[in-house]
């Protein structure tokens, strides 16, 4: 049974730090990309920033590069995202996802909310 469960998420005052994991079983983690997704309320879903399973990273929109990082560590099978400098745009639910040929696995979400 696929599982992916995020954590990390909660309440911050604009300017502080998150780190968001995602655990995952019932695949073999090592063979997948990952990523991190959110979605903001009236909004779509968009990509915040995805690692390979060879570790190659990419961090999509413009307004997270430079403080958010993505990482992974296959022997906890687990991957991470590190925001720091968190603004009040950054509020969203952030979903993990997985993906290799044609499987694609999601999480249940973890809020983060940024606000003084």
């Amino acid at each position: 049974q696929v599982q992916l469960v995020e954590s990390g998420g909660g309440l911050v005052q604009p300017g502080g730090s998150l780190r968001l994991s995602c655990a995952a079983s019932g695949f073999t983690f090592s063979s997948y990309h990952m990523s991190w997704y959110r979605q903001a309320p009236g909004k779509e879903r968009e990509l915040v920033a995805t690692i390979t399973s060879i570790g190659v990273t990419q961090t999509m929109p413009d307004s997270v590069k430079g403080r958010f990082t993505i990482s992974r560590d296959n022997a906890k099978n687990t991957v991470y995202l590190q925001m720091n400098s968190l603004k009040s745009e950054d509020t969203a639910v952030y979903y993990c996802n997985a993906w290799r040929f044609r499987n694609n696995y999601w999480g249940q979400g973890t809020q983060v909310t940024v606000s003084s």
